[in-house]
């Protein structure tokens, strides 16, 4: 049976109402409380990996985590608003000589997309993953968006967050991590199901290297807070 005008539109309404309000609600709520499941840890479950996943509050992270994880994917990091401008537009200028839309993105964006969205390159997703990159930078800061990027983020088959894979290619916790370490699991961050930390090719030891020669170049103000 149809549903008749009156209800119709108050069931609209009511679904328009929680799209929106969830969102913010979760806004909210993971500024303070850590993130418990993503949508990449659900689709890898259905492909068959388990959900191997530890938090570890931002001050238990080596902080030459920290400096390896922007040297690796966000050298403009405490500097940008959540958005790499120059990145972006070398990408756009990539898809308007007809390329596939590619990435480009920050910390700041990969953080949206990994604990609110669903993988892809798509016009939509990116939107959706640029209002709510400028929501994380509005409500967040700096410090808990790494804090969350580097509990969320892939670093193998099933495994997520740095304290798992701390654990399960070292055998160490996130607070105990070498320099090599470091850069060897940040390395490992553009294909985490391909490359492997505790096994990496030549390209991922030549790539940790680099990252290695770049983490310590940042200084004290160039990673959260950023003062």
């Amino acid at each position: 049976m149809l549903l008749k005008g009156p209800l119709w539109r108050r069931l609209l309404a009511g679904s328009v109402l929680a799209s929106v309000a969830l969102p913010l609600v979760l806004l909210l709520l993971y500024r303070v409380v850590p993130v418990p499941l993503t949508p990449l840890m659900l689709i890898r479950l259905v492909e068959g990996y388990g959900i191997d996943h530890d938090w570890v509050s931002y001050d238990e992270i080596a902080p030459i985590m920290v400096r390896s994880a922007i040297a690796a994917e966000d050298g403009k990091f405490c500097s940008h608003w959540g958005f790499d401008w120059g990145a972006i537009s070398e990408a756009l200028d990539d898809a308007d000589d007809g390329g596939r839309l590619r990435g480009g993105s920050t910390i700041s964006q990969q953080t949206a997309k990994n604990v609110f969205l669903w993988p892809g390159r798509s016009w939509l997703r990116k939107g959706l993953e640029a209002g709510f990159t400028v929501a994380i930078e509005t409500i967040w800061g700096k410090r808990r968006i790494v804090e969350v990027y580097l509990n969320s983020v892939e670093f193998g088959p099933g495994v997520y967050g740095v304290e798992a894979a701390a654990r399960y290619h070292f055998g160490v916790g996130a607070g105990q991590l070498s320099g090599r370490q470091a850069a060897l699991l940040a390395a490992v961050l553009p294909n985490p199901i391909r490359f492997s930390a505790s096994k990496p090719s030549a390209y991922v030891n030549r790539y940790a290297s680099r990252i290695e020669g770049r983490a310590r170049a940042i200084g004290k103000g160039m990673y959260p807070p950023c003062d």
